[in-house]
């Protein structure tokens, strides 16, 4: 059997997404329902978290039953970005209905989460970049995950992509600062991948032309926001800065980890 350690990235997401879902148990501290599961298919097996859209508590900000194509598009952009900040992730059926499948992360348990939230690590740096763009309204200490061979990752992103401004995360470090170098040409080629606004009536419709991301973001996520993600990024490109928090919305999440 092969295990996640040694799966490469495409063998993962055929293994998400033609492997047969088993519900071995439940994470039980999570506000919605999400399942540990093992996913097998002739010569691999892994560990996967499987959360269904009918085991989505209501939210007042975010429309019923989209949060686990929010969590599939923040991988998408994920990886566009070629920062591989978000583990493998796909959208399918399973025991208990649709939903997101994801591919479960051991963590390195010697890190300290804690000191690491106050580094000025370079891996932050781009998670924080990462954030600002998908609108991220729940960065908390307990969405990092720290693997062994050095990697970091995010997860939890059913609460993303909204169209109003909800940015909320511990990761404030380094707030008006200037970007990275390197975040400048990823966020180019990124507002590329998601096309241009369109004019007149179609932009009042909040339409967009085509780019390479326009296919699978119409499918996870609406019109308007596939608009304001496009947006945020162009804001992002003018600063050149990490964003400040909004006066608006807290700037926390609550509990924090």
């Amino acid at each position: 059997m092969t295990t996640p350690a040694v799966l490469d990235h495409a063998a993962a997401l055929r293994l998400l997404s033609d492997g047969e879902l088993e519900v071995v148990g439940r994470l039980v501290e999570a506000s919605n329902a999400t399942l540990y599961c093992q996913i097998t298919m002739p010569g691999a097996t892994a560990a996967c978290v499987y959360k269904p859209e009918a085991g989505e508590r209501p939210l007042w900000d975010f429309p019923d039953g989209t949060l686990a194509r929010r969590e599939v598009a923040a991988y998408l952009i994920s990886e566009r970005t070629g920062w591989g900040l978000v583990p493998p992730t796909i959208y399918r059926d399973g025991p208990y209905g649709p939903g997101m499948v994801q591919l479960w992360i051991d963590l390195d348990t010697e890190v300290d989460l804690v000191g690491l939230l106050s580094s000025d690590d370079p891996r932050l740096r781009r998670l924080a970049v990462f954030d600002a763009v998908i609108n991220n309204a729940d960065r908390k200490g307990g969405h990092l995950l720290p693997t062994p061979d050095g990697h970091l990752y995010g997860v939890d992103h059913g609460v993303c992509f909204a169209v109003d401004d909800k940015l909320r995360t511990l990761l404030w470090r380094w707030a008006g600062q200037p970007l990275p170098d390197e975040t400048v040409p990823v966020l180019e080629r990124l507002r590329a991948d998601l096309g241009q606004p369109a004019e007149g009536a179609a932009a009042e419709r909040g339409e967009v032309l085509p780019g390479a991301l326009s296919g699978p973001l119409a499918d996870l996520l609406t019109p308007a926001e596939i608009v304001a993600l496009a947006a945020r990024i162009d804001r992002l490109l003018t600063s050149r800065n990490y964003p400040q928090p909004s006066p608006d919305w807290p700037a926390i999440p609550w509990p924090p980890v």
